[in-house]
């Protein structure tokens, strides 16, 4: 391997880095909304939440890959639609497929942490007369800060799951790794250093969470 190489690993780091944070942006915000309708089971959305739970908890995230990027194109009425636009873009699957693999064990996650819930919360909610709406905005942040700790390996999954990526062509770390392996045959260090990079970005995800988890959480340990 030579610097150019290294360099490319580099450009495929940033890529995965990219498809790792808009995965957990897009996927977090529909965990959060798929929490409060299993919470408020609202009707229809309700049971939506469940079926995607189901479906993408119980595949595995390369099924789930494939099925995203080559499905919508057997369709001609997806292909004349202006979601081809999007669905046509290698990138953007694998974001769609990551973020709705991280929503679905997200969601799983916010809604044990908000199950867990003491039931004197709910009870002292009820006796200064708060609405379900109100009650919900006091305890599911609660629930989240709870969440935190079980959360980090989600987002450390989800930039593992990245490496799923270079099955569809997108040049990520793992695809690059792979295009340099198959120019100079040098498999043992070219997935070392890939494997590396991953190493380092997991250690240093924990390392963040691991000062997020002391702030978030420093609330149960004053007023005692």
């Amino acid at each position: 391997m030579n610097e150019q190489h290294i360099w490319q690993l580099v450009t495929g780091l940033q890529t995965s880095l990219e498809l790792t944070v808009v995965a957990l942006l897009v996927g977090c915000t529909l965990s959060l909304l798929m929490t409060i309708s299993l919470i408020t089971r609202t009707p229809v959305i309700h049971w939506l939440s469940r079926a995607l739970i189901t479906l993408f908890t119980g595949t595995p995230l390369l099924v789930q890959i494939f099925l995203i990027y080559y499905g919508p194109g057997q369709f001609e009425v997806i292909k004349n639609s202006i979601a081809w636009n999007w669905l046509s873009q290698p990138w953007f699957c694998a974001m769609l497929a990551l973020a709705l693999n991280t929503a679905a064990y997200s969601t799983q996650l916010f809604k044990g942490a908000f199950d867990a819930i003491p039931s004197g919360q709910w009870q002292a909610c009820r006796a200064l007369g708060m609405s379900t709406k109100t009650t919900l905005g006091v305890l599911l942040p609660y629930a989240i800060r709870r969440a935190i700790p079980a959360y980090s390996n989600e987002v450390i999954l989800v930039f593992k799951g990245t490496s799923l990526a270079s099955t569809i062509t997108i040049m990520d770390l793992m695809g690059y790794a792979q295009r340099i392996n198959a120019q100079t045959y040098d498999t043992l260090v070219v997935f070392g250093i890939a494997g590396a990079f991953y190493l380092v970005v997991n250690g240093a995800l924990s390392l963040i969470f691991r000062q997020v988890e002391k702030k978030v959480l420093a609330f149960e340990n004053t007023g005692h």
